[in-house]
């Protein structure tokens, strides 16, 4: 596997993220993490955003403070992204943990998850979260053991409204 590390999105991977963006947008696959699904074609006002989400200006009601990292490799495309929630109110508690993270479909299989997580642990330990909720989806077993990789402790499931069984994990840090 290529070296792999985590960056602050910024407009010098434009392209880069531009390519990530369609890839995922062609595949018709549920974009994970919410902040990929934020259309990108007005570059700078996208990155104001993400800026102002870490800074905790101009919150909606009931968010909280997030940062999001793109995992790049050694040719600077980007595999990935994540976004590391500050804090937990009782929805993130129950469905949505501190971390929310995804591979682009190209780039699956190669363990970049593992990586990114492990990564993305270290920033929030560096948050000052010192034991972080992990979650996803029941069905979802290649982010369970991306988690579970990463340490991950089985908490108590957490079931939505529409039925969906929302696997949690804590870890450590």
């Amino acid at each position: 596997m290529q070296t792999v590390r985590l960056v602050k999105p910024d407009r010098g991977w434009k392209d880069a993220y531009l390519s990530f963006y369609e890839e995922w947008k062609q595949s018709q696959e549920h974009m994970v993490p919410w902040v990929i699904s934020i259309e990108p074609y007005d570059f700078e006002g996208m990155l104001t955003f993400l800026s102002n989400q870490e800074n905790g200006i101009n919150l909606s009601e009931g968010w909280v403070k997030s940062s999001t990292y793109w995992l790049m490799d050694a040719d600077n495309q980007v595999l990935g992204a994540v976004n590391i929630r500050h804090n937990l109110n009782e929805h993130l508690l129950n469905a949505r943990g501190h971390i929310g993270y995804g591979i682009r479909p190209s780039a699956r299989g190669n363990r970049y998850a593992v990586t990114m997580l492990a990564l993305a642990l270290e920033k929030a330990k560096e948050l000052g979260i010192s034991r972080a909720l992990v979650v996803c989806d029941s069905d979802n077993i290649s982010s369970k053991r991306t988690i579970l990789r990463n340490g991950g402790t089985p908490d108590k499931d957490y079931i939505e409204e529409d039925g969906n069984r929302v696997n949690r994990f804590w870890i450590e840090l």
